[in-house]
């Protein structure tokens, strides 16, 4: 791939991107992209979420150059997907959803079979360092459908791979995949980060998109709803949950209590919930306490990206809803 003398900022960068999808006699035209601007920074894991429909397909296929854009502009290494679009299509690599793989060619062909369609020499090839790196050296002369479903899926991102491309983009990669093949997956995909390739995933596996992504933007009715480093993305929703163990039972938690909305879990267990940046967590113990009441043992738990992820695109809902319904 031909590469700048100097690498740029953003790996993507989206202006005022619309799509809209023609009607029929029977359907009205479809906008499933409003107005969608997105800087996504060079070697950042960045986590694309959004309900089903939300336009997170439509978005990849036009950087993919499945899908023509209505209006705006859309960047991938600062190559413009229509005015360079050959450069464009090389700085990216794409994992689609769908397993689609022939049954009948091996791992190494298949990679050897990518690499010659985005023109790479013979002797430019990469295809054992490849599959090794997706865990598949050993698989390299079986026929792909002797492989498992996790198999598949790094077979998959070793194909996106071929032709090196600096940006990476994971359409619901680890869907249907069992848990340990879905470790196995992650761990490739972030030494594959880590090594400086820019990664673009979309997921329903909000855990994962926490656990990995250092910057989240969430869409929802094709328009993008926020767009932040994952920690302040987790800092929005200002609870948590504190446990407490009691020394005995109670019946009835004590009116004092009442404005932390106490729930009874056990006999001798009490959950309460609280704003930190107002409350202290030992404040609450202490108010507890103040009750006569004695703990024995207490834990936290913080709101995590799924409490965030309903609460902002319930908030979209009910905004179009009321727009729609004045």
């Amino acid at each position: 791939m031909t590469s700048s003398t100097t690498d740029p900022e953003f790996a993507i960068e989206v202006t005022n991107l619309n799509k809209v999808y023609a009607g029929s006699n029977r359907q009205a035209p479809k906008q499933a992209l409003s107005d969608v601007s997105l800087k996504i920074k060079r070697g950042s894991f960045f986590g694309l979420l959004g309900p089903n429909g939300a336009g997170k397909s439509t978005f990849i296929n036009i950087l993919a150059g499945l899908v023509n854009k209505t209006s705006g502009t859309a960047k991938i290494w600062n190559y413009d997907i229509e005015g360079e679009m050959r450069a464009a299509r090389r700085a990216i690599g794409i994992v689609p959803q769908e397993l689609s793989i022939d049954p009948f060619f091996t791992p190494y062909e298949l990679l050897e079979l990518q690499a010659g369609m985005y023109g790479v020499p013979a002797a430019e090839r990469t295809t054992n360092d490849i599959l090794d790196a997706v865990g598949l050296a050993d698989k390299k002369d079986a026929y792909t459908r002797s492989l498992s479903g996790g198999m598949r899926r790094r077979l998959l991102v070793g194909k996106a791979m071929v032709h090196r491309p600096p940006v990476l983009v994971l359409d619901e990669p680890s869907a249907g995949v069992d848990v340990d093949l879905r470790r196995q997956l992650w761990s490739h995909v972030k030494k594959l980060n880590d090594d400086g390739i820019t990664v673009v995933l979309t997921t329903h596996y909000l855990e994962e998109a926490e656990a990995l992504c250092d910057e989240i933007a969430i869409i929802n009715h094709g328009e993008i709803i926020c767009c932040e480093p994952t920690a302040q993305l987790l800092n929005r929703l200002d609870a948590k949950e504190i446990t407490v163990t009691l020394s005995g039972p109670i019946v009835t938690p004590p009116d004092a209590l009442m404005r932390y909305n106490p729930n009874m879990t056990a006999p001798n267990k009490m959950n309460l919930s609280f704003a930190p940046s107002k409350t202290p967590a030992r404040q609450v113990l202490a108010d507890v306490e103040a009750t006569g009441l004695e703990v024995t043992d207490f834990s936290t738990m913080d709101s995590d990206l799924e409490d965030i992820f309903i609460r902002l695109t319930q908030d979209d809902d009910a905004l179009e809803n009321k727009t729609a319904n004045p």
